[in-house]
């Protein structure tokens, strides 16, 4: 009688063994889970993944036979997604930022921000930045001088007042001789050997540099400012309308042209007749439209265009005085001399002895002959500009709009 019950305790103590290895083994796979998720997939945010159903049969159903591998893979399918769904979801709530209409390269940047601008007034390193400026000059009037000419230029600036800032092209490279002067410790020096005032304008006023300024002065150093002042002279060009001019020149020295040429009887004068032929049309230069590049006074809108025509290599700019006509409309009633506020055009070849002596020749010689060779590399790049223009537009283009 003992056997069949010892069998009988055998016998039901077997399917609670059973139990107990499936117990185990599933608490087995549940840590190696555990373990090669934490291992493999580190970027996974385990409260948001979502286990297939799969795994979950698997745990209900002990005999399912899926194996582990298949497991790990329902698991990433499904984490990867959910992490793509949620990236497009984000992309459609927070669109990038792309403003087409803001300066080039800055379209990725909110318009609020963008700055295309800027100005030369100088800033100080402390306080606050709303505080810095004193005062906000309307014009700018730039010199381009040599140690030389330290007078002549101390008795010009001393013809523009605090409306105007003041900025000093040094080609000689000495700019601390000239400390001297108050008001150069106010000024803007740029130093650069041997350059001239078109080479400096091109890199140093581009018109986003300038724009606060009403009228720029682009100036010689050679010039005399006895009977001139500049608040009177701007006066002037506002009343008239002209948007590019110069002061009159005194008669009898330093005239090359007669529409430059002051007239004792009027405020400004936009036309003139010249010698037998020099003019085809009475509205072009140089009898009309037409101002010298000595003393040349530019509006804020006509240097923009201005800025554009001068080109990087022809540094004299000679034959921009012919052309600066294409940058306002009409010419002949926007570019004029001022006759009542006039000046002297001494003649003092100051830059010209920058240059270099060339076989047997004097320096200033070499540097007239360069002026000579620009303006005709200037003339047939404009005209064959525009015919390129008219051109690609199907137009036949004109005999020449280009003196």
């Amino acid at each position: 009688m003992a056997k069949p019950l010892n069998g009988i305790s055998r016998s039901s103590s077997m399917p609670r063994s059973n139990e107990g290895m499936r117990l185990i083994f599933s608490a087995v796979v549940g840590v190696m889970l555990g373990y090669l998720f934490g291992i493999s997939f580190p970027t996974v945010n385990i409260t948001k993944l979502h286990f297939p159903s799969s795994i979950i049969s698997y745990i209900e159903d002990r005999n399912s036979g899926i194996t582990t591998q298949t497991l790990l893979n329902h698991a990433w399918a499904s984490a990867n997604n959910r992490k793509k769904n949620s990236s497009e979801s984000n992309t459609d709530e927070i669109p990038k930022i792309y403003v087409p209409t803001n300066p080039k390269g800055a379209e990725r940047l909110p318009p609020g921000i963008v700055v295309s601008e800027t100005d030369l007034y100088p800033r100080r390193l402390w306080g606050d930045p709303s505080e810095d400026l004193t005062s906000e000059p309307r014009y700018l009037v730039t010199f381009t001088v040599g140690i030389g000419q330290k007078s002549n230029i101390d008795a010009a600036v001393k013809k523009f007042s605090d409306k105007f800032t003041i900025m000093l092209f040094h080609y000689d490279g000495r700019t601390t001789e000239w400390d001297e002067f108050e008001w150069s410790k106010r000024a803007i020096h740029v130093s650069v050997r041997k350059q001239t005032k078109w080479w400096y304008a091109k890199r140093f006023l581009h018109p986003d540099i300038v724009a606060r300024y009403e009228y720029i002065f682009i100036w010689d150093e050679d010039l005399g400012v006895e009977h001139f002042n500049a608040e009177k002279y701007i006066e002037l060009v506002r009343k008239h309308g002209l948007e590019i001019s110069q002061p009159g020149l005194q008669p009898d020295k330093g005239l090359t042209w007669q529409m430059t040429k002051r007239r004792g009887d009027q405020e400004v004068h936009k036309v003139t007749e010249e010698r037998p032929g020099w003019c085809t049309d009475p509205h072009l230069p140089p009898c009309a439209a037409f101002v010298e590049i000595m003393a040349t006074v530019f509006s804020r809108n006509a240097w923009r265009c201005v800025w554009h025509m001068i080109q990087n290599d022809l540094v004299h700019g000679w034959g921009l005085d012919f052309a600066l006509r294409k940058c306002v409309e009409p010419a002949h009633e926007k570019i004029g001399v001022v006759d009542a506020q006039w000046i002297v055009h001494q003649a003092v070849p100051s830059l010209g002895n920058q240059g270099k002596s060339d076989n047997g020749r004097a320096p200033w010689e070499g540097v007239r002959a360069r002026c000579r060779k620009e303006w005709g590399i200037f003339q047939t790049r404009l005209a064959d500009a525009e015919k390129a223009y008219y051109l690609e537009r199907g137009i036949t283009p004109p005999n020449s709009t280009v003196v």
